[in-house]
Parts: C-alpha cells; sequence; structure tokens
C-alpha cells in the first residue's frame, strides 16, 4: 500500500492516481469513511488528465487506527506533510463534511504556492455546535446520542445514518440505493472506533471562523438545501459570508451524501470551477 509516515510515527494511507506533472486534485473525506468515498471523482479528473489523491485520514480506513492526534490542528498537519512528501503544488483541494473541514484548515495555513483552489461540498465550517457566538448551532446532545451510539453498536449506527439522513433515503419517494448503504459501512468498519469517536469533537467543536477569513485563493461551497447532517443555514450561508472570495452553489431539495447520489451533477460543477 502506498503510505507515508507522519512527524509523530503514524502512517497515512493515499491513493496517487494520474500523471505526476498534472495538476493535482486531492479529495478529503467525511467521517466516519475513508478514500474510496471519492472513486466517482477521482476515476472522473483522472480520465480528463488531472492527477488525483485522495487519503485516509488517521483512524480511518487503512491508516493506522489511532487513540490520539484526532482533532483538526493533527488533520491539517498530516495533509501538509503529504503534500511534502507528494510535492503537491498549484492543487485544488476538495473536502466533504469533516473533509470540509480539514481543508479548510489546512488551505489557510499552507505554503505559498501549495494550494491553487478549494472546494468545500456539505462542509461543517464554520461551526456547527451551538455556543453564545452560534444559536443557531445543533445543541450539543445531538453530537452526545452520536457517540451513545458510537459505543453502544457501532455496527448498526454505522448503517442508520446511511440508510436515514446522509443520503436522504429516509425522505418520502427517495430512491434508495443499498451499494451506497453497505458501501458506508464498509467504509466506516474498517477505522478504528476511538479515532470516530474522538472526531465527532472535532467536526461538530472546531471554529473554522478564522480560517474562512485567511483564505484568498477561489472557494467554491455545494451544499443541498436537505441536508439533514450539515444543515445549510448554519454552514455554507454562514461560510460564504466570511471568505474573501468565495462561490456559493445549491442543490435544490438534495441531500448532504450529494456528490455520491448525483455524481454527475457534482463533477460537472467541479470541472468547471478547477478549469475557470
Amino acid at each position: 500500500m502506498s503510505t507515508i509516515t507522519t512527524s509523530d510515527g503514524t502512517h497515512i494511507y493515499f491513493k496517487d492516481w494520474g500523471p505526476k506533472d498534472a495538476q493535482p486534485i486531492v479529495f478529503h473525506h467525511g467521517w466516519p469513511l475513508s478514500a474510496d468515498d471519492w472513486d466517482n471523482q477521482m476515476l472522473f479528473f483522472r480520465a480528463k488528465g488531472y492527477r488525483v489523491i485522495a487519503h485516509d485520514r488517521r483512524g480511518h480506513g487503512r491508516s493506522d487506527q489511532t487513540d490520539t492526534g484526532n482533532d483538526m490542528d493533527t488533520y491539517a498537519a498530516d495533509v501538509a506533510e503529504l503534500t511534502r512528501a507528494l510535492d503537491l503544488r498549484n492543487a485544488v483541494h476538495v473536502g466533504h463534511s469533516t473533509g470540509g473541514g480539514e481543508v479548510t484548515r489546512y488551505v489557510a495555513r499552507a505554503e505559498a504556492g501549495r494550494v491553487a483552489k478549494a472546494v468545500l461540498i456539505g462542509a461543517v465550517p464554520p461551526i456547527m455546535l451551538q455556543t453564545e457566538a452560534n444559536p443557531e448551532g445543533l445543541p450539543m446532545s445531538v453530537f452526545d446520542g452520536f457517540r451513545a451510539a458510537l459505543v453502544a453498536n457501532r455496527a448498526q449506527f454505522f448503517i442508520d445514518v446511511p440508510a436515514g439522513p446522509f443520503y436522504g433515503f429516509n425522505r418520502k419517494g427517495a430512491t434508495v440505493s443499498q451499494g451506497l448503504i453497505d458501501n458506508w459501512w464498509r467504509q466506516g468498519m474498517m477505522g478504528g472506533a476511538k479515532a470516530h469517536y474522538d472526531c465527532i469533537a472535532a467536526f461538530s467543536e472546531t471554529d473554522f471562523t478564522e480560517d474562512l477569513k485567511a483564505i484568498t485563493v477561489p472557494v467554491l461551497l455545494l451544499h443541498g438545501t436537505d441536508d439533514q447532517v450539515v444543515p445549510i443555514a448554519d454552514s455554507a450561508h454562514k461560510a460564504i459570508k466570511l471568505l474573501r472570495n468565495g462561490t456559493l452553489k445549491t442543490y435544490e431539495g438534495l441531500s448532504h451524501g450529494v456528490f455520491a447520489t448525483h455524481p454527475d451533477l457534482v463533477n460537472a460543477d467541479l470541472l468547471a470551477f478547477i478549469e475557470g
């Protein structure tokens, strides 16, 4: 397997396809998944001549099942180590959900010349948790419920999430894909329970406000208006106001997992942004 070893000794798995002299597109997956969640997009952009890279976040997929370092600062530092190891320059970073938070923190701190553009899909910034400064956020009880369900029966929880709100399969008239549900479960169960538990705090409690303000490269935000996991009103609608050079595109009635349920739609918008 292709891996790098980070400064704290963690092995991070990654895929790296396409010409090494082509513009790189780096994909960052959501919780609790893996690089495999981007198979459609990687094949699409590889066929367009791009170099495509996706890694398994520490504690997820085929990377080490870490019991420490499962926080957004470390995730971003791991990305920085990966980009240096592969010498990625002028890259486009695409992140979904938690991966959107990872992209936001990394891009805000990236070395000059490393990043050309960024895309946040159904992403968690600025902050998901309800606080005094963010009264519209989700209460802590929601995330405590995630933790309790993970501890009680992670395998069942990882069926219930994709079968329900993640892809909008709980909506009346939804076209349910058992393959997407099973693949979500497969990816989730590859990772470590401790890392998945810790990551709930990382994606819900991290405040990305200053990161968003610091980003200077063009950023595209893509978000489904029926996102039940990361509600659009408290994420993309706020994030766009904090970005210096941001564009927001919404998908009416579509879910949190929009790039998996409607890849042709999302891929076309990604391509237009990257080539624009």
